[in-house]
Parts: structure tokens; C-alpha cells; sequence
């Protein structure tokens, strides 16, 4: 797959190991150049070496809780690349506290976080991004299973990620006439620092190994080269989806 000449924006980069990083690389290495967002500026000089690492890459400012903060991205976005064809939004935040203990305990305040910056943020982004996907474009965001389903020690998280994926379909639907495609990846546990916020994160991974098909767990370049199919047009036919890629955890039963 050859991004050449493709300019995108990747936000949720935290780390070398987080899953935006490891999309924004292989889009890199298939010739897009990117803008990859940091928070705050903690983050900034790390992200802003990984930045430097995909050629023609620049590094960018963006709260996403902060509407000012992302009208600001796309602005200098525009101004660097003129226009963009795809967006990655792996954002997502919960209290700890909401995160271990009874789901009956979270708090409105921590409910009301959670919800606005894993789930309310892809849709500013979405509004933002479209004027500068000219020719069409593709925005993925990154959610999980616990969305359908319960898994103990996720929470409110799985709430959001609920909201989410409805966003993705509603989002897909209104930007469909602009050639714009909205799709999601619900990747199965792999080893991030947010994982590791997750009470019973361990068990969760061993579970998954041993009930998928595949009797393994997936690696994060697995993740990333959906999202590479999904920036590209070879899927220029797909929108509104959740794509899972968890070994096929997904279809067992028991």
C-alpha cells in the first residue's frame, strides 16, 4: 500500500508504544506525512522525536477537551499540508478510581470525563477534519469488545466506548456524501500504559489467548496495518464499521 503524497493527523500518541504510535509508523513507512498531536507539554519532546522520525512529520499541540486547542490543530495542519485524506483518533480517558470497584460508585464527574474526552472528542474532530479532506478522506477511531459486553475492571470505559462506536455510525452516515468513511477498530488487550489502569488487565490477555481462535493474542503491528488498509483505498467501499482484530476472540461463546 503506497500513501505517497497523503497527509493525515494522528492524535493519542503518547509513547513509542502506544497504539497511535505504532499506526502513525506504518503509515510513515507507506510515505504519508503526519501531524501527531501531544497533550500537553509533559509529552511534547517526546512526541515531538517520533515526530521527526516519519519524514516530513510535524509535531502539534492538542487537548482534545479543549475546543479552542483543536480548531487551533487543524488550522496549522491546513497551513502545513494544504489538505489532509485520513484522521486516527486513539483517545481515551477514565478516572482511575472509575476503573476498579462497582460501576454503581462512578461518579457524574468521572462519568461526564470519561464520556468526553474517549467518546464527545471524535465528533469535533470529525467537523474539523472534513473541510480539509477535499477529495474525501478516512477517520478511524479505536475502541474494544467491552462496549458490547462486560468486562469487569473497565467500567464507565465501556460505556464510552459504546458511545463511541454509535458515533462512528452517525458520523459515517452525515459524511458519507463528502466521500469521508468513518470506521472503528476494536483491537483485542495489548500491552499499553493505559492497559495498565485496567484492574485485571493480565487476566484479561490470558483469557483471550486461550478462547480465541487463534489461541493467541494479537500484536500491536496487527492493529496497525488495519489502519493502513483502512487509510488507503483499497477500503474505499467501507464505512460505519467496527472492525475487530482480536485473533477472533469476538465470535466464541464460551
Amino acid at each position: 500500500i503506497d500513501l505517497s503524497g497523503k497527509k493525515g493527523i494522528v492524535f493519542g500518541v503518547a509513547n513509542d508504544r502506544s497504539i497511535a504510535w505504532a499506526i502513525a509508523r506504518i503509515l510513515g513507512e507507506a510515505g504519508a506525512r503526519l501531524a501527531l498531536t501531544y497533550q500537553n507539554d509533559r509529552l511534547k519532546d517526546r512526541v515531538a522525536r517520533l515526530a521527526e522520525t516519519v519524514d516530513g512529520s510535524i509535531a502539534l499541540p492538542c487537548d482534545a477537551s479543549d475546543d479552542d486547542q483543536i480548531r487551533t490543530v487543524f488550522e496549522e495542519a491546513g497551513k502545513a499540508f494544504g489538505d489532509i485524506s485520513f484522521l486516527v483518533h486513539s483517545i481515551a480517558f477514565a478516572n482511575r478510581d472509575d476503573l476498579a470497584g462497582r460501576f454503581a460508585d462512578t461518579g457524574r464527574e468521572g462519568f461526564r470525563v470519561a464520556l468526553d474526552v474517549s467518546a464527545y472528542t471524535l465528533i469535533p474532530l470529525v467537523k474539523h477534519a472534513a473541510p480539509l479532506m477535499k477529495g474525501g478522506g478516512s477517520i478511524i477511531a479505536m475502541t474494544f469488545e467491552a462496549s458490547q459486553k462486560v468486562y469487569p475492571g473497565y467500567n464507565v470505559m465501556g460505556t464510552a466506548k459504546a458511545a463511541l462506536e454509535h458515533s462512528v455510525r452517525q458520523l459515517a452516515s452525515e459524511f458519507g456524501q463528502d466521500n469521508i468513511r468513518v470506521n472503528a477498530i476494536s483491537a483485542g488487550p495489548l500491552d499499553t500504559l493505559a492497559a495498565r489502569g485496567i484492574h485485571g488487565f493480565l487476566d484479561m490477555k490470558k483469557i483471550h489467548a486461550e478462547r480465541a481462535p487463534l489461541k493467541r493474542n494479537i500484536v500491536v503491528d496487527e492493529v496497525a496495518k488495519t489502519a493502513l488498509f483502512l487509510c488507503s483505498d483499497m477500503s474505499s467501499g467501507i464505512t460505519g464499521s467496527i472492525i475487530p482484530v482480536d485473533a477472533g476472540y469476538h465470535i466464541m461463546a464460551v
